[in-house]
């Protein structure tokens, strides 16, 4: 089968390294850093502290994050294709079924994705209708009458309709928005972060953040979800920086775009992390003179795995704040157009699929709609279903990373290394240390944290519940979705490797 080419013309690719760079970052800075990262810190932490998960967390992003990344740069600029294509073309047709479950994790998460999306979007215009929550119970309220309405299946559908319009217009439009929307954001949080850690008690909390509790890095809970968070924080492994560098031109580089995005996305995750666990501490022990285990207990417990913990609380820290109420409101913008930059690459993805596949952009377009949204509605209606799908494909990422190290090594990672990296003037050089990690340290590291954690969830942490696949958080839950996935992949992978490999995009560097 011949392969037809799309000549990408100005207008349809990024224009400079700084538009890239800031949409790349739009993949990762996100409700993954100010949502999902400080709930993760404070399940992870030990009575003693959360440093213990912190330090897995930061290992995890120079061997495993930043390497994945480079991966996917590199494979992306070569192939320019979907993601399907792409791990296709370079690990042979046999393992499409690799390119077609990595492309599925990312489109399964945007379905529970836009949810939160639409969480941060009726948070901005209930800041601007009303007054900012002065207690906790008050804070508690807003959250639970919002969860227990209708309103987040249509906030959800304004979520995808957002999303909808930015990637009908293609590149672009995604390049434009991202240049005001993620440097509005950094501001808005450097300025919260600060009055925040000025609240009496504040650094109470940044002292039990950055503590290390030592035991906890012998559990294998506290590693795999260092791993998965640290992929949730710069999309690593996710397919969504293949889909994008198949538009970006070869002097943008890829090594330093890999280090920014990475290093960049922790620090807005800690920056988080400082303004969530400040605030809370402070609250709770100056006005309701909470000990430090009542503190936790309630940071654990705000909506289902903390899925609520930055939605109760923020609001509440610009109460403290003068001219609280304006922040709120520029805040909850910046952190919906920050998730919104996220979704969007998430319908990228599989919209640039389907146009591998030779389907219209405006067709591709409403099928990915149609689908993110209807499979989306029970997360809208059910936090305890929106946190299976955030537990099983959180960690399906770990299986998607070694996929993608995968594809590297089988279409040869020295001499992707020595024609694709070590050949851009202006882009640092990487060293062997990066074939090391792509070739051993993440399969492995992938293959034992899995393995670790099943033995252990059988046979210690949930012996009597492993089993349940409707359990929120057992082991069969996450096996029997993975198992149905992957068996579908699995006996369509000979039609998907003729069908949906048939368009690349040809750009003249």
């Amino acid at each position: 089968m011949e392969t037809e080419y799309h000549d990408i013309s100005v207008n349809k690719r990024f224009s400079s390294r700084l538009g890239l760079l800031l949409s790349v970052i739009g993949i990762a800075v996100g409700t993954g850093n100010i949502w999902r990262f400080p709930r993760i810190a404070a399940q992870c932490g030990g009575e003693g502290g959360a440093g213990a998960f912190l330090i897995a967390w930061i290992c995890f992003l120079f061997l495993w994050s930043i390497p994945l990344i480079i991966a996917e740069y590199a494979l992306g600029r070569k192939y320019r294709g979907s993601v399907i294509s792409t791990i296709s073309k370079a690990a042979g047709k046999k393992f499409t079924w690799m390119g077609t479950f990595v492309g599925f994790v990312s489109t399964a998460i945007a379905f529970f994705y836009s949810v939160i999306v639409g969480w941060c979007i009726y948070y901005f215009f209930y800041m601007v209708a009303h007054p900012l929550p002065g207690s906790t119970e008050a804070a508690m309220n807003i959250w639970n009458n919002y969860q227990s309405s209708w309103w987040p299946l249509l906030f959800h559908a304004a979520a995808m309709g957002f999303g909808t319009f930015a990637i009908w217009r293609g590149v672009s439009s995604i390049e434009r928005v991202n240049k005001i929307l993620i440097p509005s954001l950094l501001v808005i949080v450097i300025i919260s972060v600060v009055r925040a850690l000025t609240l009496q008690g504040a650094w109470d909390g940044v002292s039990y953040l950055f503590t290390p509790q030592w035991n906890q890095l012998i559990k294998p809970k506290i590693w795999l979800e260092a791993l998965t968070q640290n992929a949730w924080d710069t999309g690593a492994g996710w397919g969504l920086f293949m889909t994008y560098a198949a538009y970006m031109r070869r002097e943008h580089g890829v090594v330093k775009n890999a280090f920014t995005t990475g290093i960049g996305n922790n620090t807005i995750s800690l920056l988080s992390a400082l303004m969530i666990f400040g605030t809370v501490f402070a609250v709770l022990s100056s006005e309701m003179h909470m000990s430090r285990p009542e503190i936790l207990g309630i940071m654990k417990t705000s909506g289902p795995a903390s899925t609520g913990l930055t939605f109760i609380w923020m609001p509440q820290l610009f109460a403290r704040m003068f001219l609280g109420r304006p922040l709120a409101i520029i805040f909850f913008l910046g952190l919906s157009f920050a998730g919104f930059s996220s979704l969007i690459a998430m319908m990228e993805l599989p919209t640039r699929v389907f146009l591998d596949a030779g389907m219209k952009r405006s067709r591709a377009i409403l099928m990915v709609v149609g689908c993110i949204y209807l499979l989306g509605i029970p997360s809208a209606r059910n936090l305890n279903f929106l946190s299976n799908q955030d537990f099983v494909w959180g960690v399906a990422l770990i299986i998607s990373g070694g996929f993608v190290a995968f594809t590297l090594v089988r279409n040869g990672i020295s001499k992707m290394r020595t024609q694709e990296l070590l050949t851009d003037k202006n882009d640092w050089k990487i060293g062997k240390w990066w074939e090391g990690s792509i070739k051993y340290f993440i399969p492995i590291a992938a293959l034992a944290l899995l393995v670790w954690w099943l033995t252990l969830s059988v046979t210690i942490y949930a012996p009597h519940r492993w089993y349940d696949p409707f359990s929120t958080f057992s082991v069969m839950s996450v096996l029997s979705q993975w198992f149905v996935v992957l068996t579908i992949f699995l006996l369509l992978n000979r039609w998907m490797a003729n069908n949906m490999v048939r368009i690349s995009i040809k750009i003249d560097d």
